[in-house]
């Protein structure tokens, strides 16, 4: 597997893109782990968030998860697609955001060689 390097990953299997304003998934590691998404939990626009804690789960056939926020900042809009159809983000996770946000500050984050390192270890 192949992961973009438009963006950063995190140990808890989730990715945000560069800049100010950033989008935020879910990785193929963990789309593959879930199987199929059911249902997903989203933060709120406007929803202060803090890097490293639960701001939302996604649930499937097999297990629900906890989104750990990769950043502190403010969500600035959520993928209504996603709400409607949770299966899109696990069938497509590279493709298929769950929320974005302006960011103030990342936490800890890989590059996708050391992401694929990292599972590479799992």
């Amino acid at each position: 597997m192949t992961y973009p390097t438009d963006r950063m990953y995190s140990q808890d299997h989730e990715w945000i893109t560069e800049g100010e304003t950033a989008r935020v998934g879910i990785t193929a590691f963990a789309a593959q782990a879930l199987d199929e998404a059911v249902y997903v939990d989203l933060p709120e626009v406007g929803a202060e968030l803090t890097a490293g804690e639960a701001c939302g789960e996604i649930e499937s056939v097999k297990s629900v998860s906890d989104l750990i926020a990769l950043a502190s900042g403010t969500v600035s809009a959520i993928n209504d697609a996603v709400v409607d159809d949770p299966k899109i983000a696990t069938d497509d996770p590279h493709e298929n955001w769950l929320y974005e946000m302006a960011v103030t500050e990342r936490g800890e984050l890989m590059d996708s060689a050391a992401y694929d390192a990292f599972i590479q270890e799992q």
